[in-house]
This record gives C-alpha cells, sequence and structure tokens, in this order.
C-alpha cells in the first residue's frame, strides 16, 4: 500500500512536471507557512489545539494532493476551537502547576527536585499527546477521546513521541536563538505529529 501511494505521488508529480525535489521544496515552504498560520490562529493563547488541528488538517491534504488553503485551514480550525479551547485552558493550567513545581525546586523543599523532574516529565508526555490528538483530529470528533487514544499511543509508540520531542525542542531552540524563527517552525512540528500518526497507523 505504502509503495502505491508513494508511486502515485510520483506519477501525480510527473504530470505537474515536478521534479522530486521539487515537490519536497514546496512541502516544506508549505510547512513554513502553516506555522505562520497556526501561530497567528493561536494568539488567543487558548486557541493553540484548535490551531494545530487545522494546520495538520491542511498538511495532510497538501500530502494527499488535495485542495485546500487558508479557507479551509480557517474553517478547520473553527470547528475544532469549540471545544478545542476547553484543552488550550487545560494545558496552561498543566503549565502553571509545573511552574509550581520548579519553584518548589528552587526554595529547597523536601523532594523539590524529584516532584520538579515529575512534574516537567508529565508536561512534555502531555504536550505530545496533545499534537497527536491534534494530528489525528477531524471536524466533529471529540477532544477528550482524541487525547485519550493520543495518551496511549505516546506510551505505546515511544519512538514516535520521541520525533515529536525532538520537534518541540527545534522550536525551543529556535525561539532562543530568534524568536520571530520559531513561528515558521511550528508547522514543521505540525507536519511532525502527521507524520508520526501515519506511521502508527501503517504499523
Amino acid at each position: 500500500m505504502t509503495q502505491v501511494r508513494a508511486k502515485a505521488r510520483t506519477e501525480r508529480a510527473g504530470e505537474r512536471g515536478e521534479s522530486r525535489f521539487a515537490e519536497g521544496f514546496a512541502l516544506f515552504a508549505e510547512c513554513l507557512l502553516t506555522g505562520v498560520w497556526i501561530a497567528v490562529a493561536s494568539l488567543p493563547l487558548v486557541t493553540y489545539p484548535a490551531a494545530f488541528a487545522a494546520g495538520a488538517r491542511h498538511l495532510g491534504r497538501r500530502l494527499a494532493h488535495e485542495r485546500g488553503g487558508w479557507r479551509e485551514f480557517a474553517a478547520d480550525f473553527l470547528s475544532a476551537v469549540r471545544r478545542g479551547w476547553l484543552v488550550g485552558v487545560a494545558g496552561w493550567a498543566a503549565l502553571a502547576l509545573v511552574w509550581v513545581d520548579v519553584r518548589a525546586v528552587r526554595e529547597g523543599l523536601p523532594g523539590g527536585p524529584f516532584v520538579g523532574a515529575v512534574g516537567v516529565l508529565a508536561l512534555i508526555g502531555a504536550a505530545v499527546a496533545g499534537l497527536r490528538a491534534a494530528a489525528a483530529w477531524w471536524a466533529g470528533a471529540s477532544w477528550r477521546s482524541l487525547l485519550a487514544r493520543a495518551g496511549r499511543r505516546t506510551v505505546l509508540d515511544p519512538a514516535g513521541s520521541f520525533l515529536i520531542v525532538g520537534g518541540l525542542a527545534v522550536v525551543v531552540c529556535s525561539a532562543w536563538f530568534s524568536a520571530p524563527l520559531a513561528v515558521p517552525v511550528l508547522g514543521a512540528v505540525a507536519a511532525a505529529a502527521v507524520a508520526v500518526e501515519e506511521r502508527y497507523r501503517r504499523r
């Protein structure tokens, strides 16, 4: 099945007169553009899960050579944000708890380092599960169900989860080097989540 899809993509690229390099570069550029869309849609702060879900859907259409642009992205975002904003609030609450843990470590409270380490690892795991849930989102899907299944995949597919962690690390490093660089890289993180989920489905 994988070989058939790859052959079909190659044939379609050939019909359009594109080389593999040109097609890959176009996909890379699409990832960067999607990162900008995700960043703009995430400005209300609690809408980032819906923004990543819409970005993942857009990149999925791009990989399938289906038509789609910012209008489809906006429609997916509006659909995902209806319940997705609650996930965004929960994410910020988790971040606040980890911040309290880190403060406990700095204050030298007994058991602080252990609690802080557990908190940071739990936050990273939650971020990975959230991205995997966003990559698997479709219109009308339940975020609670998506997150529950994504949590299981995060544990059962550690290799894929580490790939997403690597993508998040690239965003952090980009932001540390130059904050504007982190914006387009968000699209690469969404693409990594889509690729990881597709890889898991093909196992």
